[in-house]
């Protein structure tokens, strides 16, 4: 935006500030001034926040309000934010702490329940809670009330001053919308490095760095607190962006550092990385992305390539019909599956199926887990044994995975080594009532419920023989008397959680893992389990004339059914 026009927008907004009788805070700010960048493929446009320093006209309440103001606007303005505190309070502040984010709609009222004196007046902050941001960007959602209490003295110049302030930021959600963007970023898995695993967190819009700069210098750093020790950087130490430029059909991005320019494989993975980073939060737009080493050409990333770094693992759906497996098609049932998979049996339940490229199937029953090949001369076999076993979960490198609820410990069973299962490290879960656990497809992040009503998110860090499930973050906790009944991942960064009330009504929620972001999901039927993968929702509905299979629409409003009688379990590869 031009000088005259930041000029022309101030002046409109101070009009429209001074014709609405707002005399909280008065018609010279604070202001929110557009900022350039929509016709910017590599930038972001937004609104930047202008305080205004305290007024000698000002209340304890106005002066309250006009330091959340300058504290939204601190990061491009840190100056503003000081002038409302005492020698004192600024000799101790800072804002290394998290970014406390509350409510729009807040109260700034005198504190009568504390004690104060002739020369401080205490006064509250009353709202509620949103969110906090923390220190490595990740936006972690929190509840409650919000009670803050400020001590106010007399300014010598007039009005009032800040005597103490804890080192915070305390942000409206509108002004985090206003300033931050929700970013997808893009890490290889550790123990699985042919696959990209996404860490979403919020970053800041800079006035003087475009969006894609922003971007970039963060993938350079190391993941937020839930990837830590589960994914790895293509990007060497040392590595800088020291450019990012763009045409009508190119981005170029030029970058310096220890890169081994004869290093095939991670050439391929620091292609991936750049290009999913850009791609997925809109930067690139279908353009090609040059990337250049000290101004050297190093690769080329064209659109369209290869997408095998965001593989699922198959598409095929399935169900289960009187405990044989069978395939659903677009359209309907397909038959079922060659080999004992798809015989009709007793006393098999909870159904998971592997990757479909050398696909299995495994179920539990009452003495362990079994699993059988899709094939032909495919035979049942008992490879966990245990009475009381989460349902089974595969891992995209072809591990087969329970908790044995029983002796408190998570297993791993792998088909290529010869030996039974495994014991994984997960001391977190130690103690806790375990009741469901499913790998995502990304074979990094893992659902766990707990209880009747707590679901969190952990990841599978380290390799080998030092992998361990750990990084748990409470994803939802439902009502004491409500029940979780079912948990699928949708794609990598959305859950399905399906509850049940207390009244019997049941609530199904898309909870994205990164920000807690949460979507309903309208129910007619009463639902049993879910299936998901990337656009198709399936799930088991009981009817007075037995189970079926229902698809959600596109619309996400409504429900097809896709198999009338005698169908349950719907399955996905993986998830």
């Amino acid at each position: 935006m031009t000088r005259i026009r930041r000029f022309v927008a101030i002046t409109a907004i101070a009009a429209s500030v001074c014709c609405s009788g707002c005399t909280v805070i008065p018609a010279s700010g604070p202001y929110t001034v557009d900022e350039a960048g929509a016709g910017d493929p590599l930038s972001k446009p937004f609104q930047r926040m202008i305080a205004i320093e305290p007024q000698p006209s000002w209340s304890p309440e106005q002066t309250i309000r006009g330091m959340q103001a300058a504290m939204a606007a601190y990061p491009d303005d840190p100056e503003t934010l000081l002038k409302y505190l005492t020698p004192k309070a600024r000799a101790k502040w800072n804002a290394s702490g998290p970014v406390a984010v509350i409510e729009d709609q807040y109260e700034v009222v005198p504190d009568a329940s504390r004690d104060g004196t002739e020369t401080v007046q205490k006064v509250s902050i009353k709202g509620r809670w949103v969110a906090a941001i923390q220190e490595d960007d990740s936006y972690l959602p929190t509840v409650g009330g919000m009670d803050r209490v400020y001590d106010l003295v007399k300014n010598p110049k007039g009005g009032y001053l800040i005597d103490a302030l804890p080192n915070e930021l305390v942000l409206t959600a509108s002004d985090v919308a206003r300033a931050y963007r929700p970013t997808n970023l893009y890490y290889p898995s550790r123990n699985t490095q042919d696959r990209l695993v996404v860490d979403r967190l919020r970053l800041r819009l800079k006035p003087t760095e475009r969006f894609a700069q922003t971007v970039l210098e963060r993938l350079l750093e190391p993941p937020t607190g839930a990837l830590q020790g589960a994914v790895l950087s293509s990007f060497p130490p040392g590595t800088k962006i020291e450019s990012v430029t763009s045409g009508e059909e190119r981005v170029v991005i030029n970058l310096s550092g220890p890169l081994d320019l004869l290093d095939l494989s991670a050439e391929d993975a620091l292609r991936a990385q750049i290009r999913f980073t850009l791609n997925k939060n809109d930067i690139a737009k279908g353009r090609i992305i040059e990337i250049q080493v000290d101004g050297e050409p190093y690769t080329v990333d064209r659109p369209n390539s290869d997408e095998n770094w965001l593989s699922n693992g198959g598409e095929s759906a399935y169900y289960i019909s009187k405990g044989a497996l069978h395939s659903l098609g677009k359209d309907g049932p397909m038959g079922a599956v060659p080999g004992a998979a798809g015989e009709p049996r007793e006393g098999y339940e909870d159904f998971a199926l592997s990757k479909e490229s050398n696909a299995s199937i495994a179920a539990r029953t009452a003495t362990g887990i079994s699993v059988a090949g899709l094939t032909q001369e495919g035979r049942w076999q008992e490879v966990i044994p245990g009475t009381d076993l989460t349902p089974p979960t595969w891992h995209r490198d072809g591990s087969l995975w329970t908790y044995d609820r029983a002796n408190a410990v998570l297993l791993r069973y792998d088909p290529a080594g010869g030996r039974g299962a495994e014991r994984v490290a997960a001391p977190k879960l130690v103690g806790l009532d375990v009741t469901k656990l499913r790998i995502a497809r990304d074979g990094v992040r893992v659902v766990v419920a707990t209880g009747k009503n707590t679901v969190q998110i952990g990841a599978l860090t380290g390799e080998g023989a030092g992998m361990m499930l750990g990084n748990f973050q409470a994803l939802t906790t439902t009502e004491e008397s409500d029940e979780v009944v079912d948990v699928a991942w949708e794609d990598d960064e959305h859950v399905l959680v399906l509850v049940k009330s207390s009244k019997a009504v049941q609530i199904l929620n898309q909870i994205n893992v990164g920000d807690g972001e949460t979507v309903g999901v309208p129910l007619k039927d009463r639902l049993e389990s879910l299936a998901a993968l990337e656009d198709r929702i399936l799930a088991e509905s009981t009817t007075d004339k037995g189970t079926k299979i229902l698809e959600l629409n596109q619309d996400r409003q409504n429900w097809t059914p896709k198999v009338e009688t005698n169908a349950g379990a719907p399955l996905f590869p993986l998830g």
